[in-house]
């Protein structure tokens, strides 16, 4: 795969790779997605508008400059924006690739950043000479204008030009609240999801605080994705248990949904409305309970969006998919071409032996593993 260099979200060239749940990938354009939806499906995406989360600056005690890369909070509430976890990095920005970033200085609880307008506190070190907890020294309003004046979006090294804020939200962008943007939703304008709703399928939206995708150290790295607020409608949360009930598909657009959603069932299968934290490290052990198809970007092996991917489908299958699309030249990271993963059927379930289930497998009914469907729901 190559990395898209260019921000347009939406490429009329824009493919999609489909993996379905025998394992079979098919390639499509990108813009075909609402044919491969059924009556009673429910895609639901994330709504969070990215933050400017990069901020240059020095450090006071040293005169050194740094980039703080805001990266985690435990809240989405607007009020609650003056504490962050980030990570650090020593002079340079996003045009060096980031594993190759100087080290920033050695901080100690109490020093001062001075980042443009705004005055931060070193709260702590979190085991990692990167990983900081800071503070800022304002009130809510007047953080929220510094980041807005002073802030960039986290960028990498494959684009060719800075990012402007608005490259990063997508259609249904709605709080900041996300440190990267959550990409897998730049696949949506408003006629996509006319069209979702044109095939019986049905849309809704959550609100999860999307992290950062890299930082450059691989014992950090290994840490990602770190807890993340999140928010589910009652809205959202009725249509997913209705769905269930009805034998539709949930499909999720992006990792941050399926983390937010699964997390949210952990503790008895169930989806409730309301604010969370979602802590689950999602991986090839993890039994997924509520999602049954994920729409991502191109992820490459050994990082935390790839991990996920584990949990849909054997890795022998993603090994597949990953070398057809590099075979192809798919265009990677966000601004790249997008996968549609559906979880795999078992392979270990048993034939159905009442009569009613095989007549649903001779019919192709999409609540049974002899679907014709391209992504069947398979409980």
């Amino acid at each position: 795969m190559i990395p898209a260099t260019l921000a347009v979200q939406r490429p009329a060239d824009a493919r999609l790779l489909v993996v379905d749940t025998s394992g079979h990938v098919t390639h499509q354009n990108r813009a075909d997605l609402p044919r491969l939806l059924d009556t009673g499906d429910l895609v639901i995406a994330n709504d969070a508008a990215t933050l400017p989360a990069s901020l240059f600056g020095v450090h006071v005690s040293t005169g050194d400059p740094v980039e703080i890369r805001l990266a985690g909070r435990r809240s989405l509430l607007p009020r609650d924006i003056t504490r962050f976890t980030a990570v650090a990095f020593g002079a340079g920005d996003f045009h060096t690739p980031t594993e190759q970033r100087p080290l920033p200085p050695a901080f100690e609880p109490g020093d001062s950043l001075q980042l443009g307008p705004l005055h931060a506190v070193v709260i702590t070190v979190l085991g990692h000479r990167r990983l900081i907890e800071i503070e800022f020294q304002h009130s809510a309003e007047e953080t929220w204008e510094g980041l807005a004046r002073h802030g960039r979006p986290i960028q990498y090294a494959y684009m060719q030009e800075p990012l402007a804020i608005w490259d990063t939200w997508t259609r249904i962008a709605s709080l900041p609240v996300a440190f990267e943007a959550p990409s897998a939703g730049f696949i949506l304008d408003w006629r996509a999801i006319d069209a979702i709703r044109a095939r019986g399928a049905m849309f809704s939206t959550i609100t999860h605080a999307a992290g950062i995708s890299s930082t450059g150290d691989a014992d950090l790295d290994a840490l990602l994705p770190l807890d993340e607020p999140y928010h589910i409608p009652a809205t959202t949360a009725s249509l997913i248990n209705a769905t269930h009930r009805h034998g539709g598909r949930i499909i999720a657009i992006g990792t941050t949904v399926v983390r937010a959603l699964e997390d949210a069932a952990a503790r008895d299968g169930h989806v409730r409305s309301g604010m969370g934290i979602a802590t689950l490290r999602i991986g090839p052990l993890t039994q997924l309970r509520i999602v049954d198809a994920l729409i991502t970007g191109q992820h490459e092996p050994g990082t935390s969006h790839f991990e996920l991917l584990r949990a849909f489908q054997r890795d022998d299958v993603l090994q597949r998919a990953t070398a057809e699309a590099s075979a192809r030249h798919y265009r990677a990271h966000e601004f790249g071409d997008s996968m549609l993963v559906a979880k795999a059927a078992r392979s270990t379930r048993a034939a159905p032996s009442d009569a009613r289930s095989k007549d649903r497998a001779l019919r192709g009914d999409p609540m049974c593993i002899g679907s014709l469907s391209a992504f069947p729901r398979c409980r």
